[in-house]
């Protein structure tokens, strides 16, 4: 509008321009267009909810340490609360494509921090096992919410320019709170026993509240809203979060043709199940294929169990257990931001098959190395466990986990996206509880090693899962990109 009003102003005057050589007058090349900071700051604010999610699952790491002597837990119990969160929010991930879709992606997002806060209150007062697995309970009604929204709303109000970036700021943020839950182990560790555990679960309750009030500060998403017919608040949306003013318009003109075919509450479900186009087929086998590939690489076992396989590769003390594991958590955080920053350059392709190759050999590598160091418990084999535990997740970081839920949100079609993530997150989590609640079981059953190696086996599997099924969406319309599997 700018350019258009000093026009006529010019115009206006009356004032005939000096003519020129036509060299002189060429204009001179466009500037390219700034990326869109609101965009980002709205994106952030939705995903960091899942902050809470790291934080709360990986918790357990150090704190069941403490809970054992505490509450005299077994292993099975032990178990049974660190799995139990993903298959616990199984129900609010299933739940979730419908709260978003009812309730907007805003208000759903809102819905989760109050379930977060409230989980981890109780767990923090829990006396019980069956006190601890109810609060559990409370605690991953909020994560399955988040994590199945998060993600949709970062996808929706994103131009195609920065969407690889602030589709992964998800697992970013689950990063981050894995990392917080580790220092928190470590930095509370020194104090007594019954006390120190609360505390851990405790500094979970203030952030939620603090979230659920910037979350109520951002606008809706222009795809909900358009199919909602409010497409005036969906433009007012898109002007704000795209790169120029042109892109704006083009967003909303497809997101008006993908929500009049939007076929809406069960409607949605018989298209994915009853009467399923190939294509529409197609991408669901591949958003379910691919989240549970993430987690069947074993990357929960490190996340919940890191302390007990330094511990079997000779690190004795849990201080120095719980070192070593912040460790693990400070560079799998940072290897994030390669995916973050790089997938929207080097395309998202690449970025998983090279993530795939790298988890499949370092799972390898890690096997190897505890199966070397045996009864020896040497410092040796002790550096090269850890070693092999963090290049482990530096591979895992830079495709496979971040890139999941960004592939995922961007290939389902817009009347099936909440619906879809929840499925494909409903897998994800349903890998990652059967994995994380037999760890313990499956280790004293074929050892530690073993499980390494059979995690190894699942991620060779995905690299061809990923060679041959997944094309690459970088720089695509979100409408335009279900073309790619019509094929």
């Amino acid at each position: 509008m700018g350019t258009t009003e000093q026009h006529h102003g010019a115009a206006d005057v009356g004032v005939a321009a000096p003519l020129l050589p036509s060299a002189a007058v060429e204009p001179a090349p466009a500037a390219p267009p700034r990326r869109n900071m609101f965009a980002f700051v709205c994106a952030t604010l939705a995903s960091m909810t899942t902050i809470l999610m790291g934080y709360n699952l990986a918790l357990m790491s150090g704190a069941e340490l403490f809970m054992r002597e505490d509450l005299g837990l077994t292993d099975e119990q032990v178990e049974v609360l660190s799995g139990s969160m993903n298959l616990f929010m199984l129900a609010s991930i299933l739940a979730a494509g419908w709260a978003a879709d009812a309730l907007g992606r805003r208000g759903t997002i809102v819905l989760a921090n109050a379930f977060l806060m409230a989980g981890a209150l109780a767990m923090s007062l829990g006396g019980s096992y069956a006190a601890l697995l109810a609060a559990r309970f409370v605690t991953s009604v909020g994560v399955g919410f988040a994590v199945v929204v998060a993600p949709v709303y970062a996808a929706e109000i994103a131009p195609a320019s920065s969407r690889g970036l602030l589709s992964s700021l998800v697992d970013i943020f689950i990063t981050a709170g894995i990392l917080l839950s580790y220092i928190s182990n470590y930095a509370l560790a020194g104090l007594p026993p019954r006390l120190g555990w609360r505390v851990m679960f405790a500094l979970g309750v203030p952030p939620p509240l603090l979230l659920a009030a910037g979350v109520l500060a951002m606008p809706e998403s222009p795809r909900w809203l358009a199919m909602r017919g409010r497409d005036a608040a969906a433009r007012a949306v898109l002007e704000r979060t795209s790169d120029t003013p042109g892109e704006a318009h083009a967003r909303l003109e497809e997101i008006r043709r993908a929500a009049a075919a939007e076929v809406g509450g069960a409607g949605v479900w018989r298209e994915l199940f009853v009467t399923p186009s190939p294509v529409v087929r197609r991408i669901l086998a591949n958003v379910l294929v691919l989240y549970s590939f993430q987690q069947a690489s074993g990357v929960d076992a490190i996340v919940l169990y890191s302390p007990l396989v330094f511990k079997q590769a000779g690190i004795s003390s849990d201080g120095a257990a719980l070192a070593a594991t912040v460790g693990v958590g400070v560079v799998k955080t940072l290897s994030v931001f390669v995916a973050t920053f790089q997938s929207d350059r080097l395309g998202r392709r690449p970025l998983l098959l090279a993530s795939a190759a790298g988890v499949a050999a370092l799972l390898t590598a890690l096997g190897i190395t505890l199966l070397c160091a045996g009864e020896a418990k040497t410092a040796a084999g002790a550096a090269a466990c850890v070693a092999s535990v963090v290049a482990f997740v530096t591979a895992f970081s830079i495709g496979v986990g971040p890139l999941a839920p960004t592939y995922g949100a961007e290939i389902l079609p817009l009347r099936l996206r909440a619906q879809g993530m929840s499925l494909g997150i409903a897998a994800n989590r349903l890998t990652c509880g059967v994995l994380s609640m037999t760890f313990i079981s499956l280790a004293n059953t074929i050892t530690m090693a073993g499980c390494f190696f059979l995690y190894a086996s699942t991620a060779v599997a995905a690299w061809v899962f990923i060679y041959v099924r997944l094309p690459e969406t970088k720089g695509r319309n979100l409408e335009d990109i279900g073309v790619l599997f019509a094929k």
